[in-house]
């Protein structure tokens, strides 16, 4: 039985960039692996200046890594073919703004080869999707920031990828917009398409990925399942249901004995993504460099 190669594999990536004469090469990127499985929710974090957007670009194949390799469905993704089942949103997407909504998606329609009642078909269901129909025939200058975002991420999912990045897909856009480019992403998850998401906004983050990343000065200080990294390693928590104070008082070896007592959940006390973040984060800044 054949295995399905990840959505997204890089396998120790290091970017150099040049600099001014007889200085040093800057590292944007030092030694960062990420694999990500089809389906999947993934959020990279770290502040500005981090890597994030540099191992993204990498990542589609806009910069070419100094060493290391990047994967999209198990081809490099320096090669064209890589991208065809890729959607793609920039944090800061230009539209020709004398377009209407509609005409916009046509436009990345027929770019990706798309024509006919095809294209109709699908301009029409993404325009639903994103919320946007009342508005299609609106032209694109007069839209605010959250609904240029639901176009562009409309515009990503032109041609049915099955991969969608997204760099900092909330930014600037206001708490209602950012809620509604969230419930998105829960549909997407729930069509089996596959999200990386970069983002600065570590609630939003927390709320709809599986697994995330945290880079801090172009290293990776932090990987894994969501619900790992934010459990308090040395504490346990019990919550119980209709239990007396006497059962407080023993509590383990009571629970196994009183047929009263109900346990609802047994785990490690979850910390938040941002003070997990900023734990990492200063850990680095303190160590020697």
């Amino acid at each position: 039985m054949s295995v399905s190669p990840p959505a997204v594999e890089i396998r120790h990536l290091v970017k150099d960039f040049k600099t001014s004469f007889r200085r040093q090469p800057l590292r944007a990127v030092d030694d960062v692996s990420i694999r990500i499985m089809p389906g999947e929710v993934y959020g990279l974090i770290g502040p500005n200046g981090s890597g994030k957007s540099t191992t993204m670009k990498a990542l589609l194949g806009l910069v070419a890594p100094t060493s290391g390799q990047c994967a999209i469905f198990g081809k490099d993704s320096l090669k064209v073919d890589s991208r065809n089942e890729v959607g793609f949103l920039p944090e800061n997407p230009y539209f020709y703004k004398h377009l209407s909504g509609k005409e916009t998606l046509e436009f990345y329609g027929k770019l990706c080869g798309i024509r006919g009642s095809t294209l109709k078909d699908r301009v029409t269901e993404l325009l639903e999707l994103v919320d946007l129909t009342d508005a299609s025939h609106r032209r694109i200058g007069g839209y605010s920031k959250g609904m240029l975002q639901r176009i562009g991420l409309a515009q990503a999912l032109i041609q049915r990828p099955r991969l969608v990045i997204l760099d900092e897909p909330t930014a600037g856009v206001d708490p209602i917009g950012s809620r509604e480019i969230r419930d998105l992403i829960f549909k997407l998850r729930e069509q089996g398409i596959t999200v990386f998401l970069c983002s600065h906004l570590l609630e939003q983050v927390q709320e709809v990925c599986d697994h995330v990343g945290i880079i801090f000065r172009g290293k990776m200080v932090k990987e894994g399942r969501l619900e790992d990294l934010i459990a308090i390693e040395d504490q346990t928590e019990l919550i119980l249901k209709d239990a007396d104070p006497g059962l407080i008082a023993e509590i383990e070896a009571l629970i196994a004995r009183d047929a009263k007592a109900e346990l609802i959940r047994s785990g490690k006390p979850r910390t938040t993504l941002e003070r997990l973040f900023l734990r990492e984060t200063k850990r680095q800044e303190t160590q020697p460099k």
